[in-house]
C-alpha cells in the first residue's frame, strides 16, 4: 500500500482523514516523517496555502503529500475570516478567542449565513491536484456543544438543528467540508490505485 503524508499534526484531522481513506493508502503525519518545521502558509487563498504546504513536504522530504486549508466564510463579513480563520483573533490559533471575536462582530446581525470551505492540494505520482469541499450553514448566537474543534460550537449546517459540536464526530465526518473534500480525494486515489 502506498504511503501518503498528510501535512498536519492535528490529531482530529488525521483521524477524520484516515477513516475516509481506509484501505486506499497509508496516511502518515508530519511527526511520522520527523518533520517539525514551521511550514509557511503565506498565500492569500486556501488553495494557495494548501499547495504551499504540500510542495514544501515534497521538496524537503521527498514524499507524495497532501495538505489542506480550511476557512469559515461569513457572508455578512465579506467572507471573513476566510483564509485567516485559524488566526482571526491573533497568531495564537486560539479557538475560543476566534469564536468570541466572530460572535462579537455579528452582534445585532440577523443575516448569519456562512460556509465552511476546505481546499486539499495533493501531490501524487509527480502531478498536482486540487479538491474542494463546501458546507453551508449559519453562525449561531452562542456556543453549543462540546465535540469537534475550531468554530464547530457556533456553526449550524443547513438541514440540521444542531451545531457541528452537538452533532458529534460520526455525523460531522460524513457531512463536513473536510469530509466532502476528502471523499473527492479518496475517490481519486481509488481510481488512481486501480489504474496501476
Amino acid at each position: 500500500m502506498d504511503t501518503l503524508v498528510f501535512a498536519t499534526n492535528n490529531a482530529h484531522k488525521l483521524d477524520e482523514v484516515r477513516k475516509i481513506t481506509e484501505g486506499l493508502v497509508r496516511i502518515v503525519s508530519l511527526a511520522d516523517i520527523n518533520c517539525h518545521d514551521d511550514i509557511p502558509e503565506t498565500a492569500d487563498t486556501l488553495e494557495g496555502n494548501a499547495l504551499q504546504k504540500a510542495r514544501y513536504i515534497k521538496e524537503h522530504y521527498g514524499y507524495d503529500c497532501f495538505a489542506d486549508d480550511t476557512g469559515l466564510e461569513v457572508e455578512a463579513l465579506n467572507n471573513a475570516p476566510g483564509v485567516y480563520s485559524a488566526r482571526y483573533a491573533g497568531d495564537g490559533h486560539d479557538s475560543e478567542a476566534n469564536m468570541r471575536k466572530l460572535l462579537h462582530e455579528l452582534e445585532g446581525v440577523t443575516h448569519r449565513q456562512a460556509q465552511f470551505r476546505t481546499a486539499i492540494a495533493l501531490i501524487w505520482k509527480g502531478e498536482e491536484h486540487l479538491f474542494e469541499g463546501i458546507i453551508r450553514g449559519a453562525i449561531t448566537e452562542e456556543k453549543r456543544g462540546n465535540s469537534g474543534f475550531g468554530y464547530d460550537p457556533i456553526f449550524q449546517p443547513e438541514g440540521h438543528d444542531r451545531t457541528f459540536a452537538e452533532l458529534g464526530d460520526d455525523i460531522k465526518n460524513h457531512i463536513s467540508h473536510r469530509a466532502l473534500a476528502c471523499q473527492k480525494l479518496a475517490a481519486f486515489l481509488s481510481t488512481s490505485s486501480a489504474a496501476l
